[in-house]
């Protein structure tokens, strides 16, 4: 057993870098805990995934905004949302004064 809010990776801890860690892999999920330290997606740049990702802040809060819409979502810790496969998205912001972590759940995935 292990902790969501516990033994965050070093680049995390240092704020050098957005962390990525897959907590469960099985066929058609991957869930996955994601640690922001003020990040952003590049700017013009858009997610745009085959699979679907539902994803909820529990700590921290960040700005999330689809291509086909002008409003950014302000996410705070227990918003979720779901993004459906394709849809072009992108992180705006991230809380710069902690971290922000999340908890994101791929479905549907093709094989890797």
């Amino acid at each position: 057993m292990t902790n969501i809010f516990q033994h965050f990776p070093e680049a995390a801890l240092k704020a050098e870098a957005e962390t990525f860690e897959t907590l469960l892999s099985q066929p058609n999920v991957r869930i996955e805990r994601i640690i922001s330290t003020g990040q952003a997606s590049p700017e013009g740049f858009w997610y745009c995934q085959p699979q679907g990702e539902w994803v909820v802040v529990l700590q921290g809060s960040a700005g999330l905004r689809f291509e086909n819409e002008s409003e950014v979502h302000v996410m705070q810790a227990g918003d979720f949302i779901n993004i459906p496969a394709q849809a072009r998205h992108r992180v705006e912001w991230t809380d710069a004064n902690g971290p922000t972590v999340w908890l994101a759940v791929h479905y549907g995935l093709v094989d890797d």
